[in-house]
């Protein structure tokens, strides 16, 4: 899987994103900066400018990750100068090519992550600074060198159109990073308040196989006591339960809101490591 991710990764930079001057941000976006003011390729340089990274995660992460992540990046810096040097750029368009580069960059980070390695560069800084501050997420650190990067290459290449399109690219591979990390596991939470609780309750477990949970609470106008229904489900069972409630109880007061992360069975495990 490492791999294959890697060489997902390198398409992305070798074919789409290096031969539009779009610099994505991190250690492959600086290496085809550089690349442009010393005549070494980018594949190449990504991995020199690996080599500190490098050492400093060994010394914070340990050595597993670290062979792991070397790997990586031997196999995505051979392959990116390969695909340079006998392939074609599969499009000008730059548009295109940045949505298209930083979708195949985000996928490969992402699998890369999940195998417990990175791709190097500022992955391992990442992984550093979510040790301290574990309530980062991992795509917002990304997106932060990202920018400062970008900008670089504005000042290198002395384009703004291009370093905006690289700005888009960005956006793209923090987008598709998330995904692959964290999955589309946002869900709806819904509380019920109704006088037919058990009803309703009765509907959802039995039509809708869902488990839920009874909040004791207390009218605060007439005192009388309540059972409101708690329950969590994914986004495309919600139409089915609100069906379920308006069959039951028309004038039940529901509240739908969002849950962006949910642990426990069916759902992420709360015990694995946090990516």
């Amino acid at each position: 899987m490492i791999t294959l991710a890697s060489a997902v990764y390198a398409v992305g930079i070798a074919l789409f994103l290096d031969p539009n001057n779009l610099a994505p941000g991190g250690v492959s976006g600086l290496a085809i900066i550089i690349s442009r003011l010393l005549p070494l390729e980018v594949g190449t340089l990504m991995f020199l400018l690996n080599v500190p990274i490098f050492i400093f995660g060994l010394w914070k992460l340990g050595g597993r990750l670290i062979i792991r992540s070397i790997y990586c990046q031997a196999v995505s810096s051979v392959m990116i100068n390969y695909l340079s040097a006998h392939f074609d750029v599969i499009t000008e368009d730059k548009l295109l090519a940045a949505l298209s580069g930083a979708a195949l960059m985000g996928f490969g980070i992402g699998v890369v992550m999940k195998q417990d390695a990175t791709t190097g560069g500022m992955d391992i800084v990442v992984k550093i600074i979510r040790k301290k501050l574990p309530y980062l997420k991992t795509n917002s650190l990304f997106l932060i060198t990202d920018i400062c990067v970008v900008a670089l290459s504005a000042v290198v290449f002395r384009d703004i159109e291009v370093a905006l399109y690289a700005a888009v690219a960005v956006v793209m591979d923090s987008i598709v990073l998330d995904i692959v990390l964290y999955g589309r596991d946002e869900a709806k939470l819904l509380y019920i308040i109704s006088d037919y609780s058990e009803r309703i309750a009765a509907r959802i477990l039995k039509d809708v196989d869902l488990g839920l949970t009874f909040v004791e609470g207390k009218g605060g106008y007439s005192g009388a006591d309540k059972k409101v229904i708690l329950v969590v489900m994914h986004k495309p069972l919600l139409p089915k339960v609100e069906e379920i409630v308006r069959q039951e109880d028309p004038a039940a007061f529901m509240i739908v809101t969002n849950a962006s992360e949910i642990y426990g069975e069916g759902y992420k495990d709360i015990f694995s490591e946090k990516l």
